[in-house]
């Protein structure tokens, strides 16, 4: 059988990475939780301190949130080499702040998902 093609293997993750970005929209850790791997880790600075690196802490962060139907968010760049993949996400207007997520991916049993996620708050104006 044929492996995917690029193209089939970037839609694939943009499709994962939808499941995150809707997520942060409905405010919605369990939405959200469909983006990642079980074990998935986390890590980044909140006010100098350090969160992670259990992923159940960002649904469960996420479900404290207002739902935020204005985030949008771009998908900056895309590196895919065979079963590996890293992504960068911006996302603007999420629960009132603004970040740059880097997404660690895996294909796993032919299915993407996130495996480790570090990101940057991003001062407010």
């Amino acid at each position: 059988m044929p492996s995917q093609s690029y193209i089939q293997d970037y839609q694939a993750i943009v499709q994962v990475l939808g499941h995150y970005i809707d997520g942060n929209q409905q405010g919605s850790g369990a939405r959200m939780r469909a983006a990642f791997h079980a074990q998935a880790t986390i890590f980044g600075l909140n006010g100098g301190e350090v969160f992670g690196p259990e992923i159940g802490k960002l649904f469960d962060l996420v479900d404290q949130f207002e739902p935020s139907p204005e985030a949008t968010a771009v998908i900056a760049r895309v590196d895919i080499v065979g079963t590996a993949a890293s992504v960068r996400l911006d996302s603007e207007k999420v629960a009132g702040q603004r970040f740059t997520d880097f997404f660690n991916l895996l294909k796993i049993d032919g299915n993407w998902s996130i495996v480790n996620k570090i990101y940057h708050t991003h001062p407010q104006a």
